[in-house]
């Protein structure tokens, strides 16, 4: 699987643990964050994976900021962007599952490592369930195009 990943300055750590995972379990990685002691302001990143999402570069995107809060709003901003904002690997799994989220938002302030990778590998392993939930997700949709 294709996955890009991305971070503000809060991330650049967390970003690069995760990276090496997703790289160890066979998946390519595209990374557009910033390196220990750069800045860049949330939005901006968001904005770069989510059109990488959306324009079929990759198949799945990972953002990290200090909470996960900015980058999922920011991303969400995207026609077709499902960013989803988790802590924990529950929610990243239903995520994909009922939501058919495109993109994992988390906060390198709010999650350890080992539980970030957790999330990660839920939230990759998980795919959309269709049926009732499409339903739902149409109007999502349907609330882009207002």
């Amino acid at each position: 699987m294709h996955i890009v990943i991305g971070n503000d300055h809060a991330g650049p750590k967390l970003k690069e643990v995760i990276k090496e995972h997703l790289q160890s379990k066979g998946h390519e990685v595209s990374d557009l964050g910033v390196k220990e002691g750069e800045k860049i302001d949330y939005p901006i990143i968001a904005k770069e994976v989510a059109l990488k999402v959306r324009n079929k570069e990759a198949d799945l995107g990972i953002i990290i900021c200090g909470t996960g809060i900015g980058v999922s709003i920011s991303a969400n901003k995207v026609k077709g962007i499902r960013a989803a904002c988790v802590s924990e690997p529950y929610s990243a799994k239903l995520a994909r599952e009922h939501n058919d989220a495109n993109i994992l938002c988390f906060g390198a302030r709010v999650v350890g490592e080992e539980l970030a990778k957790m999330i990660v590998d839920e939230f990759i392993a998980a795919s959309f369930l269709g049926d009732r939930h499409q339903r739902r997700v149409d109007l999502i949709k349907a609330i882009e195009e207002e």
